[in-house]
């Protein structure tokens, strides 16, 4: 344990595999645990606001999810790159692909968000937001939209680290971003001491704040070097060769993460139609679900890295068993949890809110996802085995055929045509996960990934 809170010398592609994913899944569950506080924490204090306020956290973040889209697309290529080259004992090649990764980050990041801070109100209307939501959500939706480069590059240089199996540096990064968010949040939502009331906005800049820092940390951590990479001044050009591969495997990974980002604005459409409340009960459930689950896609991050190091040294069977055995692990850590969410769904609801019209539907919402645990669990595995290999294409044709082509459709027929209203929502995004989980597995037995070049 201390060895991976603390960055660990090993080769990843030696020794014991259970040694391997405990030292590389500590640290990137963790991280994913911080991520998801983020989250968390700005649900917390915004639900003391209204309904209006947490709605507007809804739809701004339902529209975020097509820059995390582009953020995981872009990481899930740079980890696969840098891994592959760790595990080919190539520094110099590993660095260059990193520095590569950014550029491409930065240079997405601006052209999304400049726009974002003239058309926040036009994009919150879009989705259905009342005068109400606008009056009090303009400038959140400005802020955390109009900052997404931060974003990218927080999610970049952390999918770098991890690439090279320095997921503890990532680890450390949101520790410190989340403990400037844990701080600033109430007093930049509430205007205490010295800092100016700005309501929900102040959600906005509090994360911005404490990701801009993170990045900071990261940009000194890769100049300072980790255990397994390290990026100097000559490495800092650009290789139009490795762009291209880059880019190559960034474009599928980017549609293989912008399909469910676009499936989810689809389903919080639908939940739009049945009034504020409705909204905010998703809002709510759906941030406690994510902060239980994050943390399980870090470890599944630890079955990507072993697979794209072990692909480097040639071990195609030592990756192989890395996954079965890290979605063994998965499913027992997704599984306990979601009994627990099962058991004590209306007491976590009401740490958030006591609204009488939200507190049921909360519940409702919390304990519907969480039967759909074990499906998660083996799935974000899979996925994130094939994504090590440098395969993204797979992962997009599943994701596109469950997402779009079955959770949508099954989400509005269950919800309106069957009267579940928000339930049949929730039960649809169960049905359609355990689908996606079954078909990974089965083309992951094919093992055709095993020959994926990069």
């Amino acid at each position: 344990m201390r060895e991976a809170l603390r960055g660990s010398h090993q080769d990843y592609t030696t020794g014991s595999i259970r040694r391997a994913i405990f030292l590389l899944a500590v640290p990137m569950v963790i991280e994913m645990l911080m991520e998801a506080l983020f989250a968390i924490v700005d649900i917390f204090w915004v639900v003391r606001l209204g309904a209006d306020a947490v709605a507007t956290v809804g739809l701004t973040e339902s529209l975020m999810t097509l820059v995390y889209s582009v953020a995981m697309g872009l990481g899930l290529s740079a980890t696969a790159m840098v891994a592959r080259r760790v595990g080919e004992k190539d520094r110099d090649g590993a660095a260059v692909s990193g520095v590569q990764a950014i550029a491409l980050g930065l240079l997405a990041g601006v052209v999304m968000g400049a726009p974002c801070l003239f058309l926040a109100p036009r994009l919150l209307r879009v989705m259905g937001a009342t005068p109400e939501i606008l009056a009090v959500g303009t400038g959140y939706a400005r802020i955390a939209m109009g900052g997404c480069v931060v974003v990218l590059l927080l999610f970049l240089n952390n999918a770098v680290f991890r690439g090279a199996g320095d997921a503890a540096i990532a680890m450390r990064v949101l520790w410190l971003s989340n403990s400037i968010n844990l701080v600033l949040d109430p007093c930049l939502i509430f205007g205490l001491g010295p800092f100016p009331k700005l309501g929900v906005a102040g959600a906005a800049a509090a994360t911005l704040t404490g990701r801009s820092v993170g990045v900071l940390y990261q940009f000194y951590r890769l100049s300072k070097g980790g255990e397994h990479i390290r990026i100097l001044a000559w490495h800092v050009r650009l290789n139009l060769e490795v762009m291209v591969r880059l880019i190559r495997v960034s474009l599928t990974g980017i549609l293989q993460f912008a399909i469910p980002h676009v499936a989810w604005i689809g389903l919080v459409r639908i939940v739009s139609t049945f009034g504020a409340a409705a909204l905010a009960s998703y809002t709510i459930g759906i941030r406690i679900i994510i902060f239980f689950i994050l943390p399980a896609w870090g470890l599944s991050g630890a079955a990507a890295t072993l697979v794209g190091q072990n692909l480097g040294a040639h071990q195609p069977e030592r990756a192989e068993k890395s996954v079965w055995k890290t979605g063994l692990y998965n499913m027992i850590f997704l599984g306990g949890e979601g009994v627990l969410l099962i058991i004590f769904a209306d007491p976590v609801i009401r740490l958030f809110t006591q609204d009488p019209a939200i507190v049921p539907l909360g519940v409702s919402c919390l304990r519907i996802l969480s039967v759909g645990n074990l499906g998660y669990a083996y799935g974000m595995v899979m996925l994130q085995a094939f994504n090590g290999a440098g395969d993204t294409t797979t992962p997009t044709v599943v994701n596109f055929f469950g997402f779009l082509l079955f959770e949508i459709p099954l989400a509005y027929e269950l919800a309106i045509p069957a009267d579940m209203r928000s339930n049949g929502v929730f039960w649809a995004i169960v049905i359609a996960e355990t689908a996606i989980a079954a078909v990974s597995i089965l083309l992951f037995r094919r093992g055709k990934w095993k020959a994926q070049k990069i």
